[in-house]
């Protein structure tokens, strides 16, 4: 157990990181793991991310010696795409040839709206490369710093020295209070609710943007998550300001970001432009409907 994600890698990177580290990340990929990797000093190997999910032919051209990949299979960090069976089983094959680590942030697999929610990478895992990490402050409360990860077995017993030393955990208390929450059939229940009540207000944000910007905004159905990105079409006067517009939104009160600095090259003129943001605090039609239009006021400036 630790208290949060970022814990978590700082965790990983201590128990079987080596000096001079490569770590290969998603482009685009999430933000603070991004922001936490470079501060370690590790070497940041951008790896595309497409329908597919990562592409792993790619990161092999950049770099097959990698000691970590950092991937978010279920719904992709920020771009929402499931990682596709054949890619799942292609890095597998690479974390094996290469003896390397991969380290999936499942941190939002239970808010799956589409089917039933998706397996876990680990659970294909049969060579123990595949270091699992949730989270309950998604499906929670953002203010319950509780985390966890499954080690493979052959690493227990040096991540577990490791987590001691650091004093990495998380309160015993609040791990007593939600594992009575667990086995007393809340959490199954609170998880069937929420489910049910942010399938409805993805919806709600989904046709809001949809009316609001018309052909100026794409945007998707996310078939999971409780957030998404939209992207703006590049108009006759060059690619959107996206940083700009998210800026005007944060002082209009509307909390999205821009889709280009999840890049590694945010600026460069062919990165994707637009927003990510979320949808679960959306309460009704009304609501959905003056953001997106606060939105797209943001955009006209």
């Amino acid at each position: 157990m630790t208290s949060g994600y970022r814990a978590t890698l700082e965790l990983v990177l201590r128990s079987l990181g080596r000096p001079n580290d490569s770590v290969w990340y998603e482009d685009p990929g999430y933000l603070l793991a991004r922001g936490f990797l470079a501060e370690t000093g590790v070497q940041l190997i951008p790896v595309p991310v497409n329908e597919e999910g990562i592409d792993v032919e790619r990161g092999t051209q950049l770099d097959a010696q990698a000691r970590f990949a950092l991937v978010t299979p279920s719904h992709q960090s920020p771009l929402g795409h499931t990682l596709s069976l054949a890619r799942r089983m292609a890095l597998l094959d690479w974390a094996e040839q290469a003896s390397n680590w991969i380290v999936e942030d499942d941190y939002a697999s239970e808010f799956r709206y589409l089917g039933r929610p998706l397996r876990a990478l680990k659970s294909r895992d049969r060579h123990d490369h595949v270091i699992y990490c949730g989270t309950f402050s998604k499906v929670m409360f953002s203010g319950l710093r509780l985390a966890y990860t499954v080690v493979p077995e052959r690493a227990v017993e040096r991540v577990g020295r490791v987590a001691r030393s650091m004093n990495a955990g998380s309160p015993t208390l609040l791990q007593a209070a939600l594992a009575d929450f667990i086995e007393q059939r809340h959490f199954a229940r609170h998880l069937k609710r929420m489910r049910t009540l942010y399938a409805a207000r993805r919806v709600l944000i989904v046709r809001a943007l949809e009316q609001a910007f018309g052909e100026r905004l794409a945007v998707e159905l996310p078939q999971g998550g409780i957030q998404f990105a939209a992207q703006f079409i590049e108009g006759p006067d060059g690619p959107v300001d996206d940083v700009a517009v998210a800026a005007r939104a944060r002082e209009a009160g509307v909390a999205v970001l821009p889709l280009s600095i999840w890049y590694a090259n945010g600026r460069m003129r062919r990165t994707p432009r637009g927003l990510v943001m979320g949808f679960a605090n959306v309460a009704d039609a009304g609501e959905a409907g003056r953001f997106a239009l606060t939105l797209c006021e943001c955009l006209a400036g």
